[in-house]
């Protein structure tokens, strides 16, 4: 069997890596929403994010020499060689800080080479109890840490997004945020926020929150600016919601449904997308029985092998083996495909970086079926 991208791919995200020069991790990104735990590299054309700091990780076949002066080095399997890589360069805006002395770094980070990205409410009312948390998540750590700031103003948000821009050419920005109290579930301080970004610099915005009670929401959104909405599951299994994900699981699959097709009737199709967390419970068939009901409506759904992180309730918790991700990944990207949609028309966020799963890399391969042609 040809080995493509993909495969290579799959198996560095299923596995992670082992950095032999512990400074190649030094931007490397360690709690808070995710990607977490994990550091950016180029193979193949494709920049991707790599578990580094996982116990997954630590144990993994694949080890990285150290980076020469641009970045350049080369990953070990086993010993041998297996694939040359690039580490981006650390971006300019990040040394900067506002002139109330908060670091940009503070404020958003670089996701990839090209993306930028921020969680605009650094809390959850569900993180904030044991009974309701993800059991995945880890957004609170990275403020328990002094790494970030709890509430990022539309203001901070449009300057950081400026420099971003004017001084490392990002491509477009992720807007994610905690679940604050109130029906709007994040939609509020979402449109707010891509109002002044938009008005400071023309970026691609994606937003991530909750399906919101109303689903005016969706409207007052993208009047804001946003160009594409994440609503994200992570699970899919309704009894593996409720015992990964107590507090969200409350919003019925059914509400994400209605709300998915309210957004993709004013986002557009292929334009509102989820992240699906594979490797928690869902079997192969859910996962993609979940994701053949998602595409027939025009919503992407972008699978992605959860990552164990530390400090969580869910850091003992196995990622899912680079097969269990083919298996997935290989039919979805036809699926996907043969719903006239693809990461790379995507105009804003996760989907269209594509770095967290090899799934960009499958539909690269792939072309719309007969059945979908007709």
């Amino acid at each position: 069997m040809q080995v493509t991208t993909g495969d290579l791919i799959n198996d560095l995200q299923t596995r992670g890596m082992r950095l032999v020069d512990p400074r190649a991790g030094a931007d490397s990104r360690r709690g808070g929403a995710g990607p977490t735990d994990h550091k950016a590299v180029t193979i193949g054309g494709m920049t991707v994010m790599i578990p580094v700091h996982t116990a997954t990780a630590f144990e993994s076949p694949y080890m990285v020499e150290a980076p020469d002066a641009a970045g350049n080095a080369r990953v070990l399997k086993d010993g041998a060689f297996f694939a040359d890589v690039q580490f981006p360069q650390r971006a300019k805006f990040l040394d900067l800080s506002t002139a109330d002395g908060v670091p940009y770094s503070h404020i958003a980070q670089l996701h990839a080479k090209d993306v930028l990205a921020t969680t605009v409410l650094q809390t959850c009312i569900r993180y904030e109890s044991r009974k309701k948390t993800c059991k995945f998540c880890a957004i609170g750590q990275s403020l328990a840490a002094g790494r970030t700031i709890a509430h990022k103003t539309p203001a901070q948000l449009a300057e950081v997004a400026r420099a971003a821009v004017m001084l490392d050419g990002v491509k477009h920005m992720v807007m994610t945020t905690g679940t604050p109290a109130g029906k709007d579930r994040g939609a509020k301080v979402l449109a707010e926020s891509a109002a002044a970004i938009r008005a400071a610099v023309d970026l691609p915005l994606q937003a991530q929150c909750e399906p919101p009670e109303d689903d005016a929401w969706h409207r007052r959104m993208k009047d804001a600016g946003i160009d594409s909405l994440g609503m994200h599951l992570e699970v899919v299994t309704p009894e593996l919601r409720q015992q990964i994900m107590p507090g969200k699981a409350q919003v019925s699959l059914e509400k994400y449904f209605d709300s998915f097709a309210a957004a993709v009737e004013i986002f557009g199709w292929g334009q509102v997308s989820t992240y699906i967390l594979a490797g928690l419970g869902d079997t192969e068939e859910a996962i993609l029985a979940m994701c053949e009901r998602l595409t027939a409506i025009g919503v992407y759904p972008f699978v992605v092998p959860f990552v164990p992180v530390t400090g969580t309730p869910l850091e003992s918790h196995p990622a899912p083996t680079s097969a269990f991700m083919h298996n997935v990944l290989g039919p979805l990207s036809q699926m996907i495909v043969d719903q006239g949609m693809r990461a790379e028309d995507i105009k804003a966020g996760c989907g269209r970086c594509g770095a967290c799963s090899a799934l960009a890399a499958f539909e690269k391969f792939k072309r719309p079926t007969m059945e979908a042609v007709s």
